[in-house]
């Protein structure tokens, strides 16, 4: 007699594989990955302290994120985008985010802004510091953003976002650690604090203003500054 337990597909691997794909994913969003730099699957798999199969199939779906590319000689890389790229990501993320931002200033609950609240807090604090860890700022800077797309209610639109940031992620990021003058400046504290406000008070436009702002700031600085990564 055959048991219905055969038709079960094998988690554990796909588990593993969904693990992988989201420590791979933070190293593109947090910035540990440059743009033009390789990816060793072999390495990788070494350091994951697993098999090569798993890490290939999760490269495959950031791939097909177009997170990552295969080059020429069939090495996996960090894309680099162009100038007109970038500003065309950063026009979609503006669209997208802001939609995201409205969204949460009607639905968030209490839980929400409490976490919101903290985290803009602890970005505020730190960009207020005359030295900081650079690294830190990418992490908290994150943190806000998500918490912010977290009370929107719309898992799939949060998704969305997320491979977003798997694009953008490489190249703002490495461009704050690289200019710390971009928080010094004071923009993104400011439109954080904004866009706090606005979910705060309810005020749908006001949110949705705040962050298309800030990603507009931030993308308008790293492309007039003329940073490596990005080519006219």
């Amino acid at each position: 007699m055959t048991s219905a337990v055969t038709d079960l597909e094998p988690l554990e691997r796909r588990t593993l594989g969904e693990t992988i794909y989201g420590q791979l994913s933070e190293l593109l969003i947090s910035g540990r990955l440059a743009p033009g730099e390789r990816l060793s699957l072999r390495d990788s798999a070494a350091v994951l302290g697993v098999s090569v199969m798993p890490v290939r199939e999760a490269v495959s779906r950031l791939v097909a994120d177009g997170a990552l590319e295969v080059a020429p000689n069939r090495a996996v890389r960090v894309p680099v985008m162009t100038a007109s790229g970038f500003r065309e990501l950063a026009d979609t993320r503006m669209a997208i985010e802001g939609l995201a931002a409205a969204r949460a200033a009607r639905h968030r609950t209490p839980a929400h802004l409490g976490v919101l609240r903290r985290a803009e807090a602890a970005f505020r604090a730190l960009a207020d510091e005359e030295e900081f860890d650079p690294a830190l700022s990418v992490e908290l800077n994150r943190d806000l953003h998500f918490a912010v797309y977290d009370a929107c209610g719309l898992p799939t639109l949060r998704s969305i976002i997320a491979g977003l940031w798997l694009k953008a992620g490489p190249v703002i990021n490495l461009d704050l650690r690289a200019s710390p003058r971009r928080i010094q400046l004071g923009h993104a504290r400011h439109r954080h604090a904004e866009a706090l406000a606005a979910i705060e008070a309810g005020d749908a436009a006001a949110a949705e203003a705040a962050i298309a702002g800030d990603i507009d700031q931030a993308a308008s600085f790293i492309i007039a500054r003329g940073v490596l990564p990005i080519t006219a």
